[in-house]
Order: C-alpha cells, then structure tokens, then sequence
C-alpha cells in the first residue's frame, strides 16, 4: 500500500513538474515572441528614417526596451533638427550670396560706367563716383567679413566695463560729420552712472550704424535722442529720432540682412541694422524697432546681466 502511495505521489510531483516546465516554456516563449516582436518594430522604425519616414515611436507598456527606444526618439529627433538647421542654413547661405551678388554688381557697374566716360571725357565727376563706389564697395567687405566671424563664432567681445554715457558719447562724436551733412543734432541724455559688461569698440559699431539709420531719416533741422537706465535685470539704451518712422510692414523684418524698407535710401545696402544686432545678441543683448507714439523711429537696446 505504502509503494502504491509513493508512486502516486512521485507521479503527481512529475506531473507537477512537467507543467510547470510546460507553462515556464510556454511565458519564455511568450516573453521571445514579445522581445522580437520589439526589437522588429523598433527596427522598422529606424528603416523609415533611413528613408526618410519614421514620425512618433508607438508608447507601449514600460518594459526591458523603453529605455532604449527613448534614447532612439530623442537621438532621431536631434538628427531631424539637425538636418533642418543644415537645410536652413544651406539655404540661408545660397540668399546671402545671390544678395552678396547682387550687392557687389551694382558698384562694380558703377565704376565700369564711370571708367568709360572717363574715357571719352575725362571729369572729376567720374573719378568721385569711382571713389565712393569703391568706399560702399569696401564697406560691404568689412561688414560682410564681420558677420561671417559672429556667425562662426570666432570673434571674441570683450567683457569689461562700460559706461553707457560715454559709449553712448563717443558713438555721437564718431558720427559728428554725418549730422553735420544731415543737419541734425544729437542729444544725449545724463541718467547718472550706469554699467554694462560689454565690448566698447564693437557696441559703438553697433550704436553708429543705429545713429546713422536715425540720422538718413531725420528731415534737416531734426533730433536724435539717446537715453538709458538699468535695472536688477539689464541696462537698457534707446535711440530715438523725430524722422518719419517705419513702415508698419517694415518692422519685422529691419535686421534682417540685405533688407531694404519702404524709406530707405537708394543707396542702401540693407546690412547696418543687421550687423548691429549681430554684435548686440553676441554679447547677451536683444534689440527692437518701433514707432514712437509722437513721430519718429525708436530702437531699443538691452543688455542683461547674466
């Protein structure tokens, strides 16, 4: 009786264990058939990218996996948008050299025209349309060659102090000939000692070229006025003028390089502005364009402390 018993007790443990062994097998199976079923879309995933689809991984429960497929989105994402930064700056590149182009073309057919009569008549006249045609024509290069320096980043500001009243001074003493010729005056106003951590000689090529837009579109016998205050927060300078103002469908787009605006001068070149903010936002700073409320344009400069 007692073998008996033991031999059914020994056959239920076998039984036991076998479907145990059945169902450990049959949740490995499972758990296979899951991993590959991951590891299959995970890799059609980066195949669409391959090819240039993809989109938004699928969520799915968290398991041994989502770890790994959320470093793929996120390093999928950055591809994306690197891609993109290179197709902008791709094309953003091909406009600045169709405008570079078209910049350098007119001067040269200038003095090339200039040349010619001179030829047949030789005058004076000619030979100071050559002169300052090779001035804008310098001026271009200069300016060009700055810009491409801030956008690689290989030109270091200074960061040391200044004071906004003599910067903003020395910037209207530079400029003293081009209101002379423009017969305005230049008011600068005291607002007591202020300080900002910035480049003197690139923030006064910066307050010049905004001093020069004021003074090109201020009516003889006009003013440009330049204040400032700080805060805990940035300094900040405005130029202003009593000229006649932007055209409101000019606004957003005045730093934009090579922009010429409804008021501007025929022999613009479109590039101060934007040299101006170049220089400004490459040492922590914003500026901005807007009408005043009594006339005239107003530019806003502000410099942050951290």
């Amino acid at each position: 009786m007692g073998g008996v018993t033991a031999q059914a007790g020994a056959a239920f443990m076998l039984m036991g264990f076998l479907a145990g062994s059945l169902v450990c097998c049959l949740l490995f199976f499972i758990w296979r058939k899951r991993q590959r079923r991951r590891i299959e879309g995970l890799t059609d995933y980066l195949e669409q990218v391959n090819i240039g689809g993809g989109g938004i991984l699928p969520r799915t429960a968290e398991d041994g996996f989502s770890h790994l497929q959320d470093e793929i989105y996120k390093t999928v994402t950055e591809l994306y948008l690197t891609k993109e930064r290179a197709l902008a700056a791709k094309n953003n590149f091909a406009d600045n050299l169709s405008n570079i182009a078209h910049q350098i073309k007119t001067p040269l057919t200038s003095v090339s025209l200039s040349l010619q009569m001179m030829q047949k008549s030789p005058s004076e006249e000619y030979v100071e349309q050559i002169k300052k045609q090779i001035t804008r024509l310098t001026y271009l290069e200069e300016s060009l060659l700055l810009l491409s320096r801030i956008d690689s980043g290989t030109l270091d500001f200074k960061r040391e102090p200044v004071d906004v009243q003599t910067l903003l001074e020395l910037s209207a003493d530079t400029m003293e000939e081009v209101f002379r010729a423009a017969d305005v005056t230049v008011d600068v106003q005291e607002s007591g000692a202020a300080l900002l951590q910035a480049d003197m000689e690139w923030t006064m090529e910066a307050v010049m070229n905004l001093l020069k837009n004021c003074a090109e579109h201020t009516p003889a016998g006009g003013k440009i006025y330049c204040s400032y205050e700080e805060n805990l927060i940035y300094t900040q300078v405005k130029i202003e003028d009593t000229g006649e103002g932007f055209a409101k469908e000019d606004i957003p787009h005045l730093f934009e390089r090579f922009y010429r605006g409804k008021n501007a001068k025929k022999d613009s070149i479109g590039i101060g502005l934007a040299l101006a903010k170049a220089v400004v936002e490459g040492q922590n700073g914003v500026i901005g364009a807007s009408n005043r409320v009594e006339g005239g344009a107003c530019f806003e400069i502000r410099f942050y402390r951290h």
